[in-house]
């Protein structure tokens, strides 16, 4: 068992089968339950094809730490972390997300939904795997069912009896969101286009990553159909979800954090916000406009998580479309997010593509992604060579002027260097994207 590999992957998740097999899903669970320390543990899974026999294994691993283990079926990861949170016992996801079919992978957390990740647990994970722990008595492993209580939670959150008659176009991607999307919308009062919506691991309409544009678009081609008032994408477990207004453009992440951070804040005026460090300056803006605090964060949800405990913030948001909710166990929902959205637009009575407009003053570049294979170099490089801005290093290098910033950042798991810029146009973004590539390309020798 290569552990290395698997533990440089984030999360665990987005493993090639040679890295993620059976034997390998069975000693996690065993080292999970030994490092959780609780007496049960909730276990979920996606539609790929190889869940089903990793699940089963993980959960042997699990029982035979003498945990019993709530078989949850086959959910999206939120309904897990919903588990987590309401029986207060630790969790285990069993996806690869957004990843290709052929993939898959784990996703971690602690009793009340607590991340676990690279500084929060996950060592001492892989500490257990390397060293097994002797069996125990097995536990108990029986099916658990949590569709209802999840949706029951999730509409206690927002007020159903506000909302009014919209037509919402959503894509599934045939991963999970199809197991609970069509159960929430049964109680609401809004009409449901579905796409895609079947489960189906092999993905046979398109990849499940809707943050590429390509994926999106049968979801616009639905949209140019039906009309409807706002169009959402799913990731392949369902906690991100992608959203497109009435005019068929794609929301950036930054603007719906700045939308239902605005919502939250009129609820809960002076709360605080976090959003990571790349997401657009209007998010901080809108949130310091609505009365609010703004809580600035390392990208990743690990990071998030922890930050929200501690300073109890309402809301949370990345520019990847994960968006966290106080009142979700501080854990991030897909579905959420598309409800808080759906109460915004029926109590503005504004389309979509009206609300966004003040909550997008800037231009942006989107993320850039540059293979690097010294990039501790490179990065020093582009400090140096922009002296004169406002610089930081919470993750990677920030680089700030009044005008315009960008981030560069070192992948996890990649020779690769993430770079987004923003400033007050599109020629500017581009124009301060290529000093930095020009940079690196010196650096590195190799041209982009």
């Amino acid at each position: 068992m290569e552990l290395d590999s698997i533990f440089k992957a984030y999360d665990i998740r987005g493993l090639v089968p040679e890295q993620l097999n059976g034997e390998t899903a069975r000693v996690l669970g065993a080292a999970f339950a030994a490092f959780a320390g609780a007496e049960r543990i909730a276990v979920g899974r996606d539609c790929r094809t190889s869940s089903p026999e990793l699940a089963a294994a993980f959960i042997a691993g699990a029982a035979s730490q003498g945990v019993d283990v709530d078989d949850l079926g086959v959910i999206t990861t939120d309904m897990v972390y919903f588990a987590s949170g309401a029986f207060d016992e630790p969790g285990a996801m069993i996806t690869a997300s957004h990843n290709p079919k052929g993939w898959n992978g784990i996703k971690l957390c602690l009793p009340g939904a607590a991340p676990v990740g690279a500084e929060s647990g996950l060592d001492e994970v892989r500490r257990l795997a390397a060293d097994p722990p002797a069996p125990l008595e097995p536990g108990q492993v029986r099916p658990r069912r949590v569709l209802d209580g999840y949706v029951d939670h999730l509409l206690s959150i927002v007020d159903v009896s506000r909302f009014v008659q919209l037509r919402v176009a959503a894509d599934g991607g045939n991963g999970v969101a199809g197991v609970a999307v069509p159960a929430v919308f049964e109680r609401l009062p809004i009409e449901l286009i579905g796409l895609y919506l079947e489960p189906d691991g092999t993905f046979p309409n398109h990849h499940p990553d809707p943050l590429r544009p390509e994926n999106l678009r049968d979801l616009e081609e639905l949209m140019r159909r039906e009309r409807p008032d706002l169009g959402v994408a799913f990731d392949g477990d369902a906690d991100r979800a992608f959203f497109v207004d009435d005019r068929l453009r794609p929301l950036p992440g930054s603007t719906v954090t700045a939308i239902i951070a605005r919502w939250f804040l009129g609820r809960e005026p002076g709360s605080s916000v976090v959003h990571n460090l790349i997401c657009s300056r209007a998010v901080p803006e809108a949130v310091r406009l609505a009365g609010g605090t703004p809580i600035r964060t390392r990208v990743g949800h690990s990071f998030i998580k922890a930050v929200m405990k501690e300073s109890g913030a309402i809301f949370g948001g990345e520019h990847s479309g994960h968006y966290y909710f106080r009142d979700n166990y501080g854990a991030d929902s897909g579905i959420l997010a598309l409800l808080v959205l759906m109460q915004v637009m029926s109590e503005e009575g504004r389309p979509l593509s009206e609300i966004r407009s003040v909550y997008e003053p800037y231009a942006q570049s989107g993320e850039i992604n540059l293979e690097v294979i010294d990039q501790a170099a490179a990065t020093e490089a582009v400090a140096r060579a922009f002296s004169d801005a406002e610089q930081d290093r919470l993750d990677g290098l920030t680089a700030s002027w009044s005008d315009r910033w960008f981030n560069l950042r070192p992948s996890n798991t990649e020779a690769v260097l993430r770079l987004n810029v923003e400033a007050a146009d599109d020629a500017v973004v581009a124009a301060l994207a290529r000093q930095v590539e020009e940079i690196i390309e010196e650096v590195s020798g190799v041209g982009f």
